[in-house]
């Protein structure tokens, strides 16, 4: 049942940082569960461990639950490790009007966040759409958050045109985002069947996917949508999942995508223009706190226009960063992908501010 369904009955709240706790885990590293107010709608989180806080953004299509390595490990290390299902996804409410899914909306419900926890400043880590979301919140309030890390999407300066103008499309095929765009198209393929949409999703844009002879990057496929089918008609749905992927993990996510649709993930999408508008104001301004980027080498972003020019210049829109991270091997779903790898640069990131 979404959290906004949930009765009022079902939690014991934690006055004191304004968490309704859906579960309590008996452990100290044990995940637990709760509910927020933050910025006009009920927010659901995963929660391990005690001391700074690391708050981590997920992206499409996911949830809190593509964190469950990173919890753990932040926890052990002596962090408190927050993943919120974000707005539209999960347990968090999902309004109707696309409108409510901007970028200031999101970074909004992750300062809302903060005071709901009680917590001044954290670390912020985002993946994919949860990356923009962490750029733009160490932006926009270096004040609050006091480091930021960046998994698939690095920071991209806004740019002089609006964002759909300059997104490929042929007279066989369309830049995936643009497919987005139409409310209720997109919904109806993968809603159709869920089960086979996370699988092909998750491994079709990962390292593992087969790649074309002499192709870079991942399969233009991942991108691309032919005009004559859908996204998923150039997908593969594997016989055998990854070695980092187990049919409980996909499980989850077809649960979670079957009760609550993909409405809410996609009209982040749908919001690409009217945060470009909305960011005018921004045009130029740096990310300033102490900052990480991380990506697969294998990673489908990293072979959209332009995206090597931005890595490659990251620095001077983020004077602060620390690194560039390219795991070998690796695609899209980076933290999933290698865990071990993305704990540990995590780890020694948070370590040193």
């Amino acid at each position: 049942m979404p959290a906004d369904k949930l009765p009022a009955s079902d939690y014991s709240a934690d006055r004191n940082r304004g968490v309704d706790f859906i579960e309590r885990g008996s452990a100290m590293n044990e995940v637990k569960h709760g509910v927020v107010e933050t910025n006009g709608i009920r927010m659901h989180i995963a929660e391990s461990g005690a001391g700074p806080l690391v708050l981590l953004c997920h992206g499409f299509p996911e949830s809190w639950y593509s964190w469950r390595h990173q919890l753990q490990a932040l926890a052990e290390a002596g962090f408190h490790a927050v993943a919120p299902d974000m707005r539209g996804y999960g347990q968090t409410q999902r309004p109707e009007e696309i409108d409510q899914y901007t970028l200031l909306h999101l970074v909004g419900d992750i300062v809302g966040l903060l005071d709901a926890l009680g917590s001044e400043t954290a670390v912020i880590v985002g993946h994919d759409w949860g990356a923009p979301v962490a750029w733009y919140a160490a932006l926009l309030r270096p004040d609050r958050f006091r480091g930021v890390i960046g998994l698939s999407v690095p920071f991209i300066p806004r740019r002089p045109a609006r964002p759909t103008s300059a997104m490929t499309q042929t007279e066989d095929a369309l830049f995936y985002q643009l497919y987005f765009q139409s409310p209720g198209i997109a919904e109806a393929e993968f809603e159709s069947d869920v089960r086979l949409s996370i699988r092909s999703f998750l491994y079709s844009a990962s390292g593992d996917a087969r790649r074309p002879e002499g192709g870079e990057g991942t399969s233009s496929g991942v991108s691309m949508v032919p005009r004559g089918g859908g996204f998923l008609s150039r997908l593969t749905n594997p016989a055998a999942l990854p070695h980092w992927l187990t049919e409980a993990d996909v499980d989850f996510y077809t649960s979670e995508f079957t009760r609550t649709g993909f409405r809410g993930g996609l009209n982040w999408y749908r919001n690409i223009d009217r945060n470009w508008e909305l960011l005018a104001p921004l045009s130029g301004a740096r990310v300033t706190v102490p900052a990480l980027y991380i990506a697969g080498d294998r990673d489908f972003v990293l072979a959209f226009r332009g995206i090597d020019q931005v890595i490659a210049n990251l620095s001077k829109f983020v004077p602060q960063l620390r690194g560039t991270l390219l795991l070998p091997g690796c695609g899209h779903w980076t933290q999933q992908e290698r865990p071990q790898e993305v704990n540990q640069a995590v780890l020694d990131f948070v370590r040193r501010l």
